[in-house]
C-alpha cells in the first residue's frame, strides 16, 4: 500500500495538531510537514515535496485559494485539498478554478476529509456530501437556464404549440387543444421553424426534447 505524504496548512496550531492526530490513525496517510502561513507552506513544499497539501482558505496575508493556485503552478505534482468552514458556492468555484482537487467543510466529519485525500491522490476531484449537493444543484440550475435560452425567441403560445408538436400532435389536434384554427396553428409552426432555423416537425420535436422544453413549461 502506497503511503500518501501530507502537508497541513492552517494558521491555528490546535487545528494542525487535531488533524495530525486524526490522520495518524490511517496506515496509508503520513503528515510529513505542517505550516501556519503561505511562506512557511512554500518552504515545506520545497523541502518535503508532499503528495497532498491540505489547505485552509482563511490564512494570514493570503487566502488558501491564492496558495492553491501557486502550489499548482510551482509544485504541479502536489495536489490540494481545501479544508474550510466556508460553505459558499463562490468559494467552491474559486477553489476549483485555482486547481484544487478537493473541497471539504470542517463541520462535515473526519471520514469525508480522509476520503477526499485519497481521491485527490488518485487524481480525482472530491467534494464532501454537503458541498457536492450544492454544486449539483447549481449545475442543474445553470443547465435549466441554458435550456430556457434555447427558446428565448419564442412566445409562450409558440412554446405551447412546439410542446404539442413534440408530442406528435397534428395541426388540427393542436388547434382543438389550444382553441386555435388549423391555419393559425400552421402559421405558428412556420414561425417556430423560422425562429429556430429548423426544417420540419421531426427536427422541432428533437430540438424540444434535447433542450428539455417540458421541464419548465408554465
Amino acid at each position: 500500500m502506497a503511503t500518501i505524504r501530507l502537508l497541513i496548512v492552517d494558521d491555528h496550531a490546535v487545528v494542525r495538531l487535531g488533524l495530525q492526530t486524526l490522520l495518524a490513525d490511517e496506515a496509508d496517510l503520513e503528515v510529513v510537514a505542517e505550516a501556519g502561513s503561505a511562506e512557511d507552506a512554500m518552504l515545506q513544499l520545497e523541502q518535503k515535496k508532499p503528495d497532498i497539501a491540505v489547505v485552509d482558505i482563511q490564512l494570514p496575508g493570503r487566502s488558501g485559494i491564492e496558495i492553491c493556485r501557486e502550489i499548482r503552478k510551482r509544485f504541479p505534482e502536489t495536489r490540494v485539498v481545501i479544508l474550510t468552514s466556508h460553505a459558499g458556492e463562490a468559494f467552491v468555484e474559486q477553489a476549483m478554478r485555482a486547481g484544487a482537487s478537493g473541497y471539504v467543510l470542517k463541520q462535515v466529519g473526519n471520514e469525508e476529509l480522509i476520503r477526499a485525500i485519497r481521491a485527490a491522490y488518485r487524481g480525482e476531484v472530491a467534494l464532501d456530501s454537503q458541498t457536492s449537493s450544492k454544486v449539483v444543484s447549481r449545475y442543474l440550475d445553470l443547465e435549466k437556464k441554458a435550456d430556457q435560452s434555447a427558446f428565448r425567441e419564442l412566445s409562450h403560445r409558440e412554446k405551447e404549440v412546439l410542446s404539442l408538436v413534440a408530442e406528435g400532435e397534428s395541426n388540427r389536434e393542436i388547434g382543438e387543444k389550444l382553441n386555435l384554427t388549423e391555419i393559425t396553428v400552421r402559421n405558428y409552426v412556420s414561425n417556430i421553424l423560422s425562429k429556430l432555423q429548423l426544417r420540419n416537425r421531426i427536427e422541432l420535436a428533437k430540438y424540444a426534447f434535447e433542450n428539455h422544453l417540458k421541464d419548465y413549461m408554465e
